[in-house]
């Protein structure tokens, strides 16, 4: 999974001036989805937002245009074609695409562009494992994005190392 850093920089060179980030995920990777969102929003300082895929078009569907990128949890196996018919709602409405997929670039041919689009590819591993190979291209991205900001991804500010609560 690491061996995608040089295209997550890329991809975070074409979309770092972006304001907001809509992060999807289904079942196991929807976890995943969230913790991207996160990671962005604590060392970048960007808004981003991660839903679970089935619900997209309960509230961010309204939201999606040419100038909100979504970050695609869509790892080959049962969910696949559910991310794909996600991709494509993202698509009739403008949007521009990141999808992190263990499925072969070509299945995306048809559906995404790739002058504003983007095809991260990760290992293929059991189900089970994917969101594990799929958080590593999302941290990726957080950091490249934040240092192209220039913000300082080590030391984020007003985040603590831990939380007590009172």
């Amino acid at each position: 999974a690491l061996g995608c850093d040089e295209a997550i920089a890329g991809v975070a060179k074409r979309f770092y001036r972006r304001t907001n980030f809509l992060y999807l995920g289904r079942g196991i990777n929807y976890p995943i989805a969230l913790e991207g969102a996160l990671k962005l929003k604590e060392i970048s300082y960007i808004h981003a937002e991660g839903y679970p895929a089935g619900e997209l078009k309960h509230g961010p569907i309204a939201l999606i245009d040419e100038n909100l990128p979504v970050v695609a949890l869509a790892p080959g196996g049962p969910v696949f074609p559910k991310m794909m018919s996600n991709l494509e709602e993202v698509k009739a409405r403008g949007g521009t695409a990141i999808v992190v997929t263990d499925t072969a670039p070509e299945a995306f041919a048809d559906l995404l562009d790739p002058a504003r689009d983007a095809v991260v590819s990760i290992p293929a591993a059991a189900a089970h494992l994917s969101p594990i190979l799929s958080v590593v291209p999302l941290q990726l991205l957080a950091y490249h994005i934040g240092v192209l900001r220039g913000c300082d991804v080590d030391q984020p500010r007003n985040l603590a190392k831990s939380v007590t609560v009172e």
